[in-house]
């Protein structure tokens, strides 16, 4: 018998290790003296993470260490990037996130595709804030 592995064994692999998440996930942002759970989107579009302004402000991240030109739907803006711990699935990351204003938007974190490629999958189907359909 053969030790090779076929193609579908090895992709098996690649899946096995990583960390299944849905489209929303209840993430842990790690402050200076506190922490804060809140509801993130899961964004394969965005090349960088996102934390709304009010939210770095409450948990003193920063400071800021770096400026960034963000192109987005609402146009061209620089943002102001801070390093950020937080935890998703057990799982604790640090990395930069830009500050935005995200009063507006549903989510008041966004992950990107900087935390996403630590060994996480998105799974379509899965959201923390809406219940999960039941399967035909």
């Amino acid at each position: 018998m053969s030790t090779e592995k076929t193609d579908i064994e090895e992709t098996n692999d690649e899946v096995n290790n990583k960390i299944i998440v849905g489209l929303t996930e209840k993430v842990i942002v790690k402050g200076e003296s506190q922490n804060r759970e809140v509801i993130a989107r899961m964004d394969t579009g965005a090349t960088k993470s996102s934390i709304d302004v009010r939210l770095a402000a409450e948990l003193r991240l920063g400071p800021v260490i770096d400026s960034k030109l963000i192109k987005s739907a609402h146009g061209t803006k620089l943002r102001p990037v801070v390093e950020v711990n937080v935890e998703i699935k057990g799982k604790i990351l640090q990395a930069r996130f830009t500050v935005a204003d995200r009063s507006q938007m549903r989510y008041p974190v966004l992950i990107g595709q900087n935390l996403l490629k630590n060994n996480f999958l998105i799974d379509p189907s899965r959201r923390v804030d809406m219940p999960m359909r039941m399967k035909k």
